[in-house]
């Protein structure tokens, strides 16, 4: 955020804009212009640290309570005023929104660190990943990934990942062949369903759950008779599900 006030009036002790100068005024935000016409804009110094406040706040309130959070217990959360926190979002949706992109593109930034060297065990290590995602944000895992445009983004960069993941797997014959990307994505939106099912009450159960998953993936026989959702299906459901159309 960038901010801009008048140059203060030499020796009369009180700050005055002069009669045609030209340069911006903002007292909140205390930065003066030196030369008539000229606007100053250099970030407030505290700018960045409160925004990292807010959003490790919201982090936090968010994952003990959910949406039922306030703006208001944010702000107290981060120690900063509730002003402050609506100046960087102006609704609790758009803070949301944030927080959202965040964890999606933390995800994406592990799956490419571990697509690095894949000698066939990404695959499972990837779907912990993001399973692990969803229990830490349970009480908000089905707005990953939403319809915001960088999320979209980055849910598709993830179902890309799982994608090459898979196709290393089956290459290396850790996973069987028969597997289908829909298959994998099916697995995952189950393993949310479960961790938003059971919340608190046990919230580690989904890796057993995701164990007998892999375990299945991994059987050299077939797997069933019954088809796998296809890539168009995917595609057509909606954009709020997690890797599709994201």
């Amino acid at each position: 955020m960038t901010t801009a006030t008048t140059a203060a009036a030499q020796g009369g002790g009180k700050a005055a804009a002069g009669k045609g100068s030209g340069v911006a005024v903002d007292g909140e935000k205390g930065n003066v212009g030196g030369e008539a016409g000229a606007v100053v804009r250099r970030p407030r110094r505290d700018a960045a640290r409160n925004h990292q406040l807010v959003l490790d706040a919201a982090r936090e309130l968010l994952g003990e309570r959910g949406l039922d959070a306030s703006m208001e217990q944010i702000a107290a959360r981060a120690g900063v005023g509730v002003g402050t926190v609506y100046r960087r979002f102006p609704s609790k949706d758009s803070l949301v929104e944030e927080l959202v992109t965040l964890v999606s593109e933390e995800l994406v930034e592990l799956g490419e660190q571990a697509l690095d060297g894949d000698d066939g065990t990404g695959l499972e290590y990837y779907v912990r990943v993001i399973c692990q995602s969803f229990a830490d944000h349970r009480r908000w895992a089905g707005l990953l990934l939403p319809q915001a445009s960088r999320t979209q983004y980055a849910g598709e960069v993830v179902r890309e990942l799982l994608v090459k993941f898979l196709d290393n797997a089956q290459r290396d014959g850790t996973i069987s062949a028969e597997v289908t990307p829909g298959d994998v994505m099916a697995m995952l939106w189950s393993m949310r369903g479960l961790i938003e099912a059971v919340g608190d009450m046990a919230p580690e159960c989904w890796k057993r759950y995701l164990d007998i998953h892999l375990s299945g993936m991994r059987s050299a026989g077939p797997l069933s008779q019954n088809p796998a959702i296809t890539t168009e299906q995917l595609r057509g459901l909606p954009a709020n599900r997690f890797g599709s159309q994201a």
